[in-house]
C-alpha cells in the first residue's frame, strides 16, 4: 500500500498544480489527444511557482520542511555516504537508548566514529527510538563512543537531529541535565578532529550534548534553537500558535545561523527539501564532509583544541553601553 503524501501548507499551490498536470496526462493516455502544449504550461507554472515558494521561505516553514516525516534521518545518510557501519551498543551502566545509535564506520575509505540522533519511521520505531529525544544513557553512550574515537584517533561525526532531550521524570531521575553537561566539557576536550551535522532538528541541549565539535554544518532547511519555536511561544505569548512569530525572532533559519557564527557552513538542499532528492542532499553532504575532515587533519591535536576553544569562546555578538561622562 502506497504511503499518503504529506503536503505542508505552503505547498499547497503546488499540489493543486500537480493535480492538474496528472489529470492532463491521464486525459491524454485515454482520448489519444495531443495535449502537449497545455502539458508544458502547466510544467512552467510548477516551476515558477516553485522558485516562488521556496526561495522565499520563513523561518516557520523551514522548521515545518525540516519536521517533514519523508525527510532523510541520520541512517539514511550514514548508509548513503559510509561503508561498513558497525553499530555498537550501550553506555556500560544502565541500558542501550536506541535515540542515539553510534558506531565505526569507513567515509572515503577512512575509519570514523559515527554519533547520531535517529528518530523513527513508523509508530512502532518511534516508540522505540522516543522520537529521537534521547534519555542520560544516550548521552553516556554517545561519549564512551567518542572516547574510543579519541583512544585510536578516529575522527568523530555526529548527526543532530532531535527536538530535545527526553524531559520525562525518569530521565530526570538518571540526571539527564548532568550527562548533557559532561558532554558538553568533554568533546570541548577530545584530542581528535569532530564535526556535527544539524540533519533536521537541533533542539536545545538535547541537540548540544553531540554537538560541540571543531565544525557545525547546517542543512539549508533545518534548524537550530535553544529552544522549540511554540516553546518559546508558549513562554513569551502565552499561546503556541505564535510559533511562527518566535521562529522569526530566534533565528533558527541556516542562513540566520551562518551569519551569527554558530554555523560553519550551510549545506545546499534540493528545492523543495532533502526528502525530494535524498542522493542529491547526500552528495551535497559527502562533499562537505570530506572538505572540512581534511582541513582539521591538517593540525595537531593541540592546534585543534585550540581552535576549538576560540570558536566556541568568540560566538555570539555583544555591544558595550558607552558610559556617559562629565
Amino acid at each position: 500500500m502506497e504511503s499518503p503524501v504529506y503536503v505542508l501548507e505552503f505547498e499547497k499551490p503546488l499540489r493543486e498544480l500537480s493535480r492538474q498536470l496528472d489529470e492532463l496526462r491521464q486525459r491524454s493516455l485515454e482520448t489519444n489527444i495531443d495535449l502537449a502544449a497545455e502539458i508544458r504550461e502547466i510544467e512552467r507554472k510548477i516551476e515558477a511557482t516553485q522558485r516562488e515558494i521556496y526561495s522565499n521561505l520563513t523561518p516557520w516553514q523551514k522548521v515545518q520542511i525540516a519536521r517533514h516525516p519523508k525527510r532523510p534521518y541520520a541512517l539514511d545518510y550514514i548508509s548513503a555516504v559510509c561503508e561498513g557501519f558497525q553499530e555498537l551498543h550501550g553506555d556500560r551502566q544502565y541500558k542501550d537508548d536506541r535515540a542515539i545509535i553510534g558506531g565505526t564506520a569507513f567515509f572515503n575509505g577512512d575509519a570514523v566514529m559515527i554519533v547520531a540522533q535517529q528518530k523513527g519511521r513508523d509508530p512502532k520505531e518511534r516508540i522505540a527510538r522516543n522520537f529521537g529525544m534521547p534519555q542520560p544513557e544516550g548521552y553516556r553512550k554517545a561519549l564512551r563512543l567518542m572516547r574510543l574515537a579519541e583512544k585510536f584517533h578516529l575522527p568523530v561525526l555526529t548527526f543532530i537531529d532531535t527536538p530535545g532531550a527526553f524531559p520525562g521524570i525518569e530521565s530526570e531521575a538518571r540526571h539527564v541535565s548532568e550527562a548533557i553537561a559532561v558532554n558538553l566539557r568533554e568533546m570541548a576536550m577530545l584530542r581528535t578532529p569532530t564535526i556535527s551535522v544539524v540533519v533536521g532538528e537541533g533542539g536545545s541541549g538535547g541537540a548540544l550534548g553531540i554537538g560541540v565539535t571543531d565544525r557545525v554544518l547546517i542543512f539549508e532547511n533545518s534548524y537550530y534553537s535553544v529552544i522549540s519555536p511554540e516553546g518559546c511561544a508558549a513562554i513569551l505569548w502565552k499561546d503556541g500558535s505564535a510559533a511562527a512569530k518566535a521562529a522569526e525572532a530566534l533565528k533558527v533559519s541556516a542562513d540566520n545561523l551562518e551569519r551569527l557564527g554558530v554555523v560553519d557552513e550551510v549545506i545546499p538542499e534540493p528545492t523543495g527539501g532533502a526528502h525530494n532528492d535524498p542522493a542529491q542532499a547526500a552528495s551535497a553532504l559527502r562533499y562537505v564532509l570530506q572538505k572540512h575532515l581534511n582541513d582539521l587533519r591538517a593540525l595537531k591535536p593541540d592546534q585543534l583544541l585550540e581552535s576549538r576553544y576560540e570558536r566556541y569562546r568568540h560566538l555570539g555578538v555583544y555591544e558595550e553601553a558607552g558610559v556617559a561622562r562629565t
